[in-house]
């Protein structure tokens, strides 16, 4: 199945993503380029929502971009299979390599809106993130190893003090709080 049908069939749970459910269809009809960064406008993004086994702890990185505690995510850069970029980006990210996929299905649906930046010495336009979040579960005791390229570390945090760390108000009211009652 394909990632357009895989969003159609996502039921949201709340009015953000009956929104943005309908903005990522149409966006997707319009923009062949919808998965590659080139599209300056907006493009997809995989999030992986990572917890404990016994889903009271989520593995966060302190992202260098936004100098916040962060969920982890990277761009489809052409791939449609987003649950592959999501255990990708897991692993590249935080160094877990044995984290499983909870049912595999689409668990989120948000439009992020990134605001303008230097990257790599070069200007990033403010852009959108059509962005799809995936749940795992992971051990916490296997080893975390950072991407000092993205990160500049990588830590487990109970759902409490998950929201008291980031610095994006908007993501944790509207997005992490989401997540966590999602895996209650």
């Amino acid at each position: 199945m394909g990632l357009l049908q895989e969003i159609k069939d996502f039921i949201p749970g709340n009015q953000q993503e009956v929104c943005d459910k309908e903005q990522m269809i149409r966006f997707m009809l319009l923009h062949e380029d919808c998965l590659e960064r080139k599209n300056l406008i907006a493009h997809f993004t995989a999030s992986i929502w990572t917890v404990n086994s016994e889903r009271t702890k989520t593995l966060m990185v302190y992202h260098n971009l936004y100098d916040s505690w962060s969920w982890i995510g990277g761009h489809a850069d052409g791939v449609e299979d987003l649950r592959a970029v999501a255990l990708r980006e897991l692993q590249e990210e935080t160094g877990v390599k044995n984290a499983v996929l909870a049912g595999g299905e689409i668990f989120s649906l948000e439009i992020l809106p990134v605001n303008g930046h230097i990257k790599k010495g070069a200007y990033v336009p403010t852009h959108l993130h059509m962005n799809v979040t995936y749940l795992a579960v992971a051990d916490e005791a296997e080893s975390l190893v950072g991407n000092t390229e993205e990160n500049q570390a990588v830590k487990w945090w109970s759902f409490e003090d998950a929201l008291k760390v980031p610095r994006e108000p908007w993501i944790v009211e509207n997005i992490y709080k989401k997540l966590m009652e999602r895996c209650r």
